[in-house]
C-alpha cells in the first residue's frame, strides 16, 4: 500500500527590489516581484516568508503590506502589473481590492532601520486553495520615508510543497 506524503522542494529567494522602496500614503505605489512560474512544477501550494527593514525615522503606526496577484492565464496580468521586477502604482483602491490577495501586514514603529518578518503563508490559500500558473507579489508601504537603503536587509523566501507516493 502506497502512502501520500509532503515534500518540499529547494527554497529560494523571489527577486524583488526592496531598497530603498519609497512611502505611500495610499498604498497603492510599491514593489512588484518577478512572477513565479509555475507551469512546469506544477507545485500545489508555495510558502512565502520574508524580511523587510525600515528606513530612518518611520512614522509610528503605520504598516508594510505584502499582497499577491495572479495571472489569469498565465500570460495576461490585471491593471499594471506584467511580471517582471518593477514600480507600479495600482490604478486605484478598489482596484487593488479587487486584483490583489491578501499576505501578510506588518504594523511598523518609529525605530529606524527595524526589520519586520512575516510568514510562512500559503499562496495557495490566498486563491482560494489553487495555486495561479503564475503570480506575483506586490510590496507598499505606509512608514512616511523610504525603506533601508541595503538589499541584504531585505528577503521573500519562496518553500515549493507538492506530495510524493512512497
Amino acid at each position: 500500500m502506497a502512502d501520500v506524503k509532503a515534500k518540499y522542494a529547494t527554497a529560494s529567494d523571489l527577486t524583488i527590489t526592496l531598497a530603498s522602496l519609497a512611502s505611500d500614503t495610499n498604498l497603492l505605489a510599491g514593489q512588484e516581484s518577478s512572477a513565479f512560474d509555475n507551469s512546469s512544477n506544477l507545485y500545489l501550494d508555495c510558502l512565502v516568508s520574508g524580511k523587510i527593514t525600515t528606513g530612518t525615522s518611520p512614522t509610528t503606526a503605520k504598516s508594510i503590506q505584502v499582497w499577491a496577484v495572479g495571472s489569469w492565464d498565465g500570460t495576461s496580468w490585471p491593471d499594471v502589473f506584467d511580471g517582471t521586477d518593477s514600480a507600479e502604482t495600482i490604478t486605484s483602491a478598489n482596484h487593488k481590492n479587487s486584483i490583489c490577495r491578501f499576505i501578510a501586514e506588518m504594523a511598523t514603529d518609529a525605530t529606524s532601520d527595524r526589520t519586520y518578518h512575516f510568514g510562512p503563508v500559503s499562496i495557495a490559500a490566498a486563491f482560494g486553495g489553487v495555486m495561479p500558473v503564475k503570480w506575483i507579489l506586490f510590496v507598499v508601504h505606509n512608514t512616511a520615508v523610504a525603506l533601508n537603503a541595503t538589499s541584504g536587509n531585505h528577503q521573500i523566501r519562496l518553500q515549493p510543497y507538492y506530495e510524493t507516493v512512497t
